[in-house]
C-alpha cells in the first residue's frame, strides 16, 4: 500500500562531527525534535540534508536510523541526488529491505541538457528497476522539468506518486495542481509562499523552511485546513521576511543554526567545502526567526 504524502514534511539535516563524519546521536535527537512538532512525514538525504555528499552506505544508515526513530508514525522519504540512472539505482539498491514510503529523486545535475525523452526514460527505468514509489524533485536550475513532461511522467509511470516543485515557481506549482492526475501529490517547496500554495490546493510541502521552523509551519498548515486564514496570514507575514534573509549559498548550514537556536543541537558544520553560517548571517537571521517562532506549536 502506497503511503499518502501530505502536510508538513521537513527535510532533515545531517549532523557531522569535526572530521566530517555523521553524528548518529545528534541525528537521532534531531529526528525526535522534528517529530515532536507533529509533522506529517520526514525526508532524509535531500538538499538540506546534504544528500549530494553522502555515499550509498551513509544514505542507508541514515534511513535505518530515521525509520527506527519514526517507528511507523509518519511516512519516511529517502532522497537520492545523483548524476546517472546507474548511480540512482545503486543508491536505491543500498536501501533494499528498508520500508521507505518513497524515493525523492532529482534529475541529473551536470551541465548537459539531453532532452525530455531521455529524462522520461530516466525516471521510467528507475521505477522499473527499483519498484519503489518515486517523488520527482524538480529543483535543478538548468534541468527543470516542464509542466508537460511532469504531467506525462505522472500519467504514464504508475510508480511516480508526486512531485516536489521547487525553484520558487508558484506559477508552475499552480499549473501542476490543476493538471495533475487525481491521487498524485503536488508538494510545494516554495518556502516563502507556502500559504498561497496550500490555498490553491498543494497537498503539502517537503522543504527546508519546515526544518528551520517546524512548529510555525505545522501551525500554518493546520490553520489553512481549519479555515483560519487570519492566523495563516499572520504566520505567512513572518515566514516571508525570515526566508528572504536565509539565502541559498550555504542553506544547510543556516538551517542547522536555526535548529540550534531552538534547542536542537545538530552541529554547525556542513561537509567541506560548504562553510558554516557566518556571524553576519546569524545576526540577520536570528531576530526574524524569533519573530516567526511566536507561532511555534
Amino acid at each position: 500500500m502506497t503511503a499518502e504524502l501530505k502536510g508538513i514534511i521537513p527535510a532533515l539535516v545531517t549532523p557531522f562531527d569535526a572530521g566530517g563524519e555523521i553524528d548518529e546521536k545528534l541525528f537521532r535527537s534531531h529526528t525526535r525534535f522534528i517529530l515532536d512538532k507533529k509533522v506529517h512525514g520526514v525526508c532524509l538525504g535531500g538538499s538540506t540534508g546534504e544528500g549530494f555528499t553522502l555515499d550509498p552506505q551513509e544514505l542507508r544508515r541514515l534511513t535505518e536510523i530515521t525509520l527506527d526513530e519514526v517507528n511507523g508514525s509518519v511516512p519516511v522519504v529517502a532522497g537520492i541526488i545523483a548524476n546517472s540512472t546507474r548511480e540512482v539505482i545503486q543508491r536505491a539498491t543500498a536501501l533494499k529491505g528498508l520500508e521507505v514510503a518513497a524515493l525523492q529523486v532529482t534529475p541529473t545535475f551536470y551541465v548537459f541538457d539531453y532532452g525530455e525523452e531521455a529524462m522520461f526514460q530516466y525516471f521510467k527505468r528507475i521505477w522499473e528497476e527499483t519498484g519503489v514509489p518515486l517523488v520527482i524533485y524538480n529543483v535543478i536550475p538548468w534541468n527543470l522539468l516542464s509542466a508537460d513532461l511532469v504531467i506525462r511522467l505522472l500519467e504514464e509511470i504508475p510508480g511516480i506518486i508526486g512531485i516536489k516543485q521547487s525553484q520558487g515557481n508558484i506559477s508552475r506549482a499552480a499549473e501542476l495542481v490543476i493538471r495533475a492526475p487525481k491521487g498524485k501529490a503536488i508538494l510545494a517547496a516554495i518556502d516563502d509562499l507556502l500559504y498561497p500554495c496550500f490555498m490553491m490546493g498543494a497537498q503539502g510541502t517537503l522543504a527546508a523552511s519546515p526544518t528551520a521552523a517546524p512548529g510555525p509551519c505545522v501551525r500554518l498548515w493546520d490553520a489553512v485546513q481549519a479555515g483560519d486564514h487570519a492566523l495563516a496570514l499572520k504566520i505567512h507575514d513572518r515566514l516571508v521576511p525570515f526566508w528572504h534573509l536565509m539565502g541559498h549559498e550555504n542553506l544547510p548550514a543556516l538551517v542547522k543554526y536555526c535548529l540550534e537556536i531552538q534547542g536542537c543541537p545538530v552541529g554547525l558544520l556542513p561537509r567541506h567545502p560548504m562553510p558554516e553560517a557566518s556571524e553576519a548571517q546569524k545576526a540577520r537571521i536570528r531576530p526574524a526567526l524569533e519573530a516567526l517562532l511566536e507561532f511555534d506549536n
